[in-house]
């Protein structure tokens, strides 16, 4: 009886791993941003991969703020890094975030809060270009939120996003 209980309980554990791990689409666009390591839900080997449509597929969140790299008030639309850390399963306590030039900023996984930063792939309604800071930006709410305008957290805001890992 405890030997069916147990192969029971592995065989569940087994088939919501499998469920979770197929929860995320694959990609049909090119792939805009890869996420790696202690993550619950993938679809590839061992990470998730988001293209343009995947992440519009998301909970949008549109804030307006200035910049200290943009002149005036600017919009900016995207998904939060919440709702990202929620729909696959972030666990740990950093983000590594990296560029398409390898440049890389660590982030402290506790930013991935509601009202807090956002994956930007809209600036003022219109893609952003490689040459315009894009195709995605790690921006946060400057002007909402005080705490958010300093040096530590201008230096997190990477643009030319690629690649997040998560680690513990």
């Amino acid at each position: 009886m405890i030997l069916r209980i147990f192969c029971f309980a592995l065989l569940s554990l087994c088939l919501s791993t499998t469920a979770r791990a197929e929860a995320l689409p694959e990609p049909k666009g090119q792939v805009l941003l890869t996420v790696s390591g202690s993550i619950e839900k993938r679809n590839a080997k061992q990470i998730a991969i988001f293209d343009r449509d995947m992440l519009l597929d998301l909970p949008v969140t549109q804030f307006e703020t200035t910049t200290i790299w943009t002149d005036g008030l600017q919009s900016f639309s995207g998904v939060s890094l919440h709702d990202l850390k929620e729909q696959i399963g972030m666990d740990g306590e950093t983000l590594i975030a990296s560029a398409i030039n390898d440049y890389s900023v660590e982030i402290p996984l506790s930013d991935a809060k509601e009202g807090g930063p956002i994956i930007a792939y809209l600036r003022n309604g219109t893609e952003m270009s490689v040459r315009s800071k894009g195709p995605l930006w790690i921006v946060y709410p400057y002007d909402t939120v005080p705490e958010y305008r300093s040096e530590t957290i201008y230096s997190r805001s990477i643009w030319q996003l690629d690649r997040l890992e998560v680690i513990k």
